[in-house]
C-alpha cells in the first residue's frame, strides 16, 4: 500500500518562502536544544539529584532514549496525520516535560521527565520531512541544510546557554525558561504554518509494520544510517566527557568557562548549509569522507599538548568545532539522500534514519561516562577516535 499526499502546500512550487524557512530552522533549532541542555550540566545536576559519577551519563542517554521512542513510534505518523497538529503536540509534551525536569528535586523523577523531554523533541524531525516537502527537487538539499542550521545552532547554543543560565541562577531555571518558550512557539506554529493532511491508506499498525519493509528494502537508508550512527555515537561522547574533564583538576574551569568552551562549537553549524549545497551539485560521496576525516582528526589532535595546558585547551577547542562540522555535515548529506526516495514516506525513513544514529548517540553518551570513570579522557577519546575510523571503513565498502 501507499500514501498520497494532498495538502494545502504544494511540492511543485519554484521556491520556498524565506519567512516560512526561517521560522521553521528557529523552530528546530528552539526544540532541538532541549535534548541538549543536560549535556554542560552532568556535574551540577548529578550532585544535586545525587546520581554517582558512574551513572551521570544516564541524564544524557534518557532523553535520548526517549527521543529514539519518539523517532519510532511518533514521527511515522507524519505520513498519516496533519502535520502542523503533529507538530503542536508534540512540543507540548516537551513543555510539560521539561516542566517537570525544572521542578524535580531527586533522580527518578529527573530521569521521567528527561525521558518525555525527548519524546517531545521529536517535532523537530517532524518538521524536517515537512520542509523537504515545501521545497522543489532542484533546492531540496539547499532548503534541508537551511533548516538544519538552525537544528544546529540550537544544538551547539544550548550547551553554552545552559552553562551561562546555571552560572546566574540554577540548572532548574534551564528548564523552566525553556518549558516557557516552547509553549510560546506552539502558539506560533499553530498559527503560522501550512497544513500538510496526507490522505492515509494504512492503519498506524500497519504504517509501523511498513517500516520493517522500508527498512529492508532501501540501501540508502541503511547506509547513511550507519555512517551516521558511528559519528553520532563519537559526537555524544566527546560532548558528555568534556564538561567533566574541563570542570576537573587538570584544566578547572568554571561553569562560565565551559559554556564559552561549547560556544566555540556553534562554528560548526555552517556545516549544513555548505553540504545542502554540496549534496545539491552530486558531490555527496566526496564530501562525506571528508566529514568522517574530520570527526576522526578531532580526537587526535586532543593529544598534542600537556593536559591542562593552555595549548591543550586550544586544541580542545579546535576539536569540538572539527567533530561538530563532521557530524553536521554527514547528518544533512545523509538527510538529502533519503528525502530523494519520495514524498509518500519521507516521515517513516526520517524516523528510521534518526532513530538509528540517536540509539547510538545514547550509548555513546553511557560509554563515554562509562570510559571517563574509569580510564579518564585517554580511554575516552580513544573509543570516539575508533567510532569515526569505524564509520570510515564501512563508508569505504560503499
Amino acid at each position: 500500500m501507499t500514501i498520497a499526499t494532498t495538502a494545502d502546500i504544494s511540492p511543485d512550487r519554484d521556491t520556498v518562502s524565506r519567512g516560512l524557512t526561517f521560522l521553521l530552522a528557529v523552530s528546530c533549532g528552539l526544540i532541538a536544544a532541549n535534548i541538549y541542555y543536560a549535556q554542560p550540566l552532568i556535574g551540577p545536576i548529578s550532585a544535586a539529584l545525587g546520581l554517582p559519577l558512574h551513572a551521570a551519563g544516564l541524564i544524557v542517554t534518557m532523553t535520548q532514549i526517549g527521543y529514539g521512542a519518539g523517532l519510532l513510534l511518533i514521527v511515522p505518523l507524519g505520513d498519516l496525520t496533519e502535520n502542523r497538529r503533529l507538530i503542536c503536540i508534540a512540543i507540548g509534551v516537551g513543555a510539560f516535560a521539561l516542566l517537570g525536569a525544572a521542578c524535580s528535586t531527586h533522580a527518578l523523577p529527573f530521569l521521567v521527565a528527561a525521558l518525555f523531554i525527548g519524546l517531545g523533541s521529536v517535532a523537530v524531525q517532524i518538521i524536517l520531512p515537512y520542509a523537504a516537502h515545501l521545497a522543489p527537487e532542484a533546492a531540496r538539499g539547499r532548503v534541508i541544510g537551511n533548516v538544519a542550521t538552525g537544528l544546529m545552532l540550537g544544538i551547539m547554543l544550548a550547551r553554552p546557554i545552559a552553562s551561562f543560565l546555571t552560572a546566574i541562577s540554577s540548572w532548574h531555571a534551564v528548564f523552566l525558561f525553556s518549558a516557557a518558550v516552547m509553549m510560546v512557539l506552539a502558539i506560533v506554529l499553530s498559527r503560522a504554518l501550512p497544513r500538510r493532511a496526507p490522505v492515509a491508506q494504512l492503519h498506524y499498525g500497519e504504517l509501523l509494520k511498513s517500516m520493517l519493509r522500508l527498512a529492508l528494502a532501501t540501501r540508502v537508508l541503511r547506509r547513511r544510517a550507519l555512517y551516521q550512527a558511528f559519528l553520532f555515537a563519537a559526537f555524544s561522547l566527546f560532548w558528555t566527557v568534556t564538561p567533566l574533564l574541563l570542570a576537573g583538576p587538570e584544566f578547572g574551569l568554571s561553569q562560565r568557562g565551559i559554556a564559552l568552551f561549547a560556544l566555540a562549537g556553534v562554528a560548526g553549524a555552517i556545516a549544513a548549509p555548505i553540504a545542502g549545497y554540496v549534496a545539491d551539485r552530486g558531490w555527496s560521496r566526496a564530501a562525506t569522507a571528508f566529514a568522517m576525516l574530520a570527526a576522526a582528526l578531532a580526537f587526535l589532535i586532543t593529544h598534542i599538548g600537556h593536559p591542562g595546558s593552555p595549548l591543550a585547551l586550544a586544541l580542545m577547542v579546535i576539536s569540538g568545532v572539527l567533530l561538530d562540522f563532521g557530524v553536521q555535515g554527514n547528518f544533512v548529506l545523509g538527510a538529502r539522500a533519503i528525502f530523494a526516495l519520495g514524498p509518500e514516506s519521507r516521515s517513516r525513513l526520517n524516523g528510521l534514519y534518526m532513530a538509528t544514529f540517536f540509539a547510538a548517540g545514547a550509548g555513546g553518551s553511557a560509554l563515554g561516562g562509562w570510559a571517563f570513570a574509569y580510564g579518564g579522557w585517554p580511554l575516552a577519546s580513544w573509543i570516539g577516535f575508533a567510532l569515526s575510523v569505524v564509520a570510515l571503513l564501512a563508508f569505504a565498502t560503499e
